[in-house]
């Protein structure tokens, strides 16, 4: 069974329609009006082997606080709809990513309780016209719709843009590796009967 899902949200303050294919190839086609988050999606499709298209129009006259949060929003409610009833799954994933100075490590568990822990700092608040603290706010939105234990670490590095490239490199690998199909495991991985 294809494990994909789509959304379509509207507010006052932005429209999206996202889709999302697990199983993909890497694909995106990707319209997000925030040029940098375009960049990390787009990064984080090609490393997670997902296939992700967004269209999102945003009150980026304002800033990209909206978009950000409610793209961050979308995929996390199509990440834990395309994932179904997570039988047969890893559940866990882990990976360590270097961009040129920077090392950052995201480790993950699809476990239906959200929850973020970030050890980041970033030497610029802005990378061209975003801020960074959009980061955090995506990464919480998106645990949080996901329902999954997301944890980011960065070790070291100068770079802002090196920093949350390999935050998003990590973040796409360790998905992989936690919605991987395991064939040893029978339901879903986990003590409880459910996730």
């Amino acid at each position: 069974m294809a494990r994909t899902a789509e959304i379509s949200r509207k507010t006052n303050e932005t429209n999206i329609t996202l889709s999302l294919n697990i199983d993909g190839e890497g694909k995106s086609d990707l319209e997000t009006g925030v040029p940098f988050m375009t960049h990390m999606l787009d990064l984080f499709a090609k490393h997670g082997q997902f296939d992700l298209n967004i269209v999102a129009n945003g009150d980026t006259d304002v800033d990209d606080h909206h978009t950000t949060e409610d793209i961050g929003i979308c995929l996390g409610q199509v990440l834990k709809d395309a994932l179904g009833d997570k039988k047969g799954i890893k559940r866990y994933g882990n990976a360590f990513v270097p961009m040129d100075e920077a090392l950052a490590q995201v480790t993950v568990d699809l476990s239906n309780r959200p929850h973020l822990e970030m050890r980041a700092e970033f030497p610029s608040q802005k990378v061209g016209t975003f801020d960074t603290e959009l980061v955090h706010e995506f990464l919480w939105k998106l645990a949080l719709e996901a329902r999954m234990n997301l944890h980011v670490i960065v070790h070291y590095g100068q770079n802002t843009h090196h920093i949350i490239e390999s935050i998003f490199k990590a973040l796409a690998r360790a998905l992989d590796e936690a919605t991987t199909i395991d064939p040893r495991v029978k339901g879903v991985p986990s003590t409880k009967g459910m996730l």
